[in-house]
Formats: C-alpha cells, sequence, structure tokens
C-alpha cells in the first residue's frame, strides 16, 4: 500500500534522488522557490516549516506516514568575515539545516501519535561526526544536531510507534559537492576516501527510501553513513 510521504529539499541532488527512489509512493516534494508541483517554502522564514507541513498534509488528504528531512545550506562563514556577516551566516544554516528540520519533526511525531505511528528520516552529513572545513564550523553543528535529535526522537516515542533514522553522506556528486571538489582540489580529497569516488545521490536515495519504508523497527535510532570509508565509527 502507497505511503504518503513528505520530501523537503526535493528539487535537485539528493532530494531528487530521494523522490525517484520513493516513486511508488505518494510523495509531496519541496523546493525553496515555486515554480513546479513542489510545495515552495522558504525555510530561512519564520513560520515557514509549519506552513509547509500544513499544505503537504492538505496534499495527501489529512494523513502523512513520513517525513524525510534533507534541506540544507553549505554556505562559507570564515572567521575573518567579521562578526556580523559571520553570525549571521551561522543563524541563517542553523535555521534551515536544524530549526526547521526540527519544527517539522515536532508537528510529525505529533501527527503520528494521533495516527498510529510514522517514520522520521533526517539528513544529516559525515560533517556531524567528523567535523568541516573552518569555513563551516555552522554545517556541521547543525548536522550534528540533526543526529543528536534524530536519536532523542527514537528513544522518546518508539513506544508511540515513531520510528526516527538518520543517514550521513559524505562528498556526494551534487552541483554543491562539484563546486566544493572543485574548490579544495578534487583529487586531494579523493585521496582521503578509500573507495576511491564520492557517493552518487542515487546511492543516499535508495538508502532513504529503505529507512522510510522497510527498515525493521529495531533500527529506530540508527545512523547510517554512506561515505565511502572515508569516516568510520
Amino acid at each position: 500500500m502507497p505511503l504518503n510521504i513528505l520530501v523537503t529539499g526535493s528539487s535537485r541532488g539528493i532530494g531528487a534522488a530521494i523522490v525517484q527512489a520513493l516513486s511508488d509512493h505518494d510523495v509531496v516534494g519541496h523546493a525553496t522557490s515555486a515554480g513546479d508541483a513542489r510545495v515552495a517554502a522558504d525555510l530561512s522564514q519564520p513560520g515557514a516549516a509549519p506552513a509547509l507541513w500544513t499544505e503537504a498534509l492538505e496534499r495527501l488528504g489529512g494523513r502523512i506516514d513520513v517525513l524525510v528531512n534533507n534541506a540544507g545550506v553549505f554556505e562559507a562563514a570564515a572567521i575573518e568575515d567579521g562578526h556580523d556577516a559571520w553570525l549571521a551566516s551561522w543563524e541563517r544554516t542553523m535555521t534551515i539545516n536544524l530549526t526547521a528540520s526540527a519544527e517539522l519533526c515536532r508537528l510529525a511525531v505529533l501527527h503520528f501519535q494521533e495516527n498510529g505511528g510514522g517514520r522520521i528520516v533526517n539528513v544529516a552529513s559525515r560533517a556531524a561526526y567528523r567535523g568541516d572545513s573552518p569555513a563551516h564550523w555552522h554545517y556541521a553543528a547543525s548536522k550534528a544536531g540533526m543526529v543528536a535529535m534524530t536519536k532523542t526522537i527514537a528513544r522518546a516515542y518508539a513506544r508511540d510507534g515513531v520510528l526516527a533514522f538518520a543517514v550521513c553522506p559524505g562528498f556526494t556528486m551534487t552541483g554543491m559537492a562539484e563546486d566544493y571538489l572543485a574548490s579544495r582540489g578534487g583529487d586531494k580529497l579523493l585521496a582521503d576516501i578509500p573507495l576511491g569516488r564520492v557517493a552518487d545521490p542515487e546511492e543516499v536515495g535508495r538508502t532513504v527510501a529503505w529507512l522510510a519504508t522497510d527498515a525493521p523497527a529495531s533500527m529506530t535510532g540508527a545512523v547510517l553513513d554512506i561515505n565511502g570509508a572515508s569516516y568510520v565509527r
């Protein structure tokens, strides 16, 4: 039976691959800007996350079975930028990557408690465990927050049938990753990945789809790494 699923950040890269991997289900995607069938919401703005949830719920006939939090930004904030610019970048990244995801998780948990359970899959990052570049403190912190939030939800609400999982991709061949690889010297970064290549979005998409639909309930709280053994725990 098809599930009703909300996927944030679905317009390209990993998000688009997640939607494709879930094509047998009823999926509402999200993008920052209007212009297609996805729900438009700028998650840097107050009230955007609840409005997105409400619109998705309406489109899906009043029930959501799975929430996939994939929307995020990866923007540099060098400590030399000056306090105001650095802080603005930090707050924007934390708002989009963590706070908006938390708002949606809260709404999902409340909805699942009233409707017999459901699943949350949060797309975090290798940076949650390994850290990131000197210009991306905020990105690493936001993704570490997503992992901690996922584990907390899993422990707190499993008895209500609410399951929560996270995935931590390393570099993935999206436009964002391609630009970063080029700016940092691709060969040097690839040398740090024992597999010898970055992940394909489809690999992440299939993993998220499995967690969203078929992963055993006893896996709740699990965090799966997709990084070519560049960081192992």
